[in-house]
């Protein structure tokens, strides 16, 4: 009599599957926590911007990667001078990045050339605005583009002035973002328009002509 050796059942393909399935069901469940975690951080913590054009030169550089904080408390209350902010003027579509020059009830003059931070339209009231960050051959023109003109005083009602560093190649408060200051625009910046304050840069500007 031959006996004839009984073979066992293979339990382990079962066992595979069971294994893979939950495996794909961790990754799924982390996937989607990543995702969540870093949608929540994108809208209501920080945000990030690539800074396009030459506006903040030397201090941003075309195609910089910056990051701006929208949660620290009061973050649009505590605006301060020399700040650099992110912001969508109430006529345009798209982002600008400036620094903030004047302040609410101040008047900013521009003279021949100079800065200055004044408490009213009389020059023995103003201080000429220090600004380490321009170079000094930076010379500040009353209006974004050429003109006759060398004074100027644009008095804060309420909001924030502000210009980039790269004074012959920004569009900011002095022509009223592009617009031109004309009856019914503003060169103020108002606490809803402001996205938030720029405080990380991730990434150094790169060259893209090779």
């Amino acid at each position: 009599m031959v006996n004839i050796p009984k073979l066992e059942a293979d339990n382990t393909k079962p066992s595979r599957l069971k294994n893979f399935l939950w495996d794909v069901f961790d990754l799924f469940v982390f996937t989607l926590f990543v995702g969540g975690l870093v949608l929540f951080i994108r809208f209501f913590v920080v945000n990030p911007f690539i800074v396009v054009g030459q506006s903040m030169e030397p201090t941003f550089h075309q195609n910089d990667f910056i990051v701006i904080d929208k949660v620290t408390p009061k973050i649009k209350e505590n605006i301060n001078r020399g700040d650099v902010i992110v912001f969508v003027p109430k006529w345009e579509q798209y982002p600008f990045i400036k620094r903030v020059i004047g302040l609410p009830g101040e008047n900013v003059l521009i003279s021949w050339g100079k800065v200055y931070i004044c408490q009213s339209q009389e020059f023995s009231s103003c201080e000429e605005l220090p600004e380490p960050y321009l170079g000094s051959w930076v010379e500040t023109k009353i209006q974004c583009i050429w003109t006759r003109e060398k004074n100027k005083y644009y008095p804060l009602e309420t909001w924030y002035f502000v210009m980039g560093d790269n004074r012959s190649h920004s569009a900011d408060s002095r022509c009223c973002f592009g617009l031109g200051c004309y009856s019914g625009s503003s060169w103020e910046v108002t606490k809803d328009e402001i996205l938030g304050k720029v405080y990380l840069r991730i990434l150094p500007h790169f060259d893209t002509n090779f």
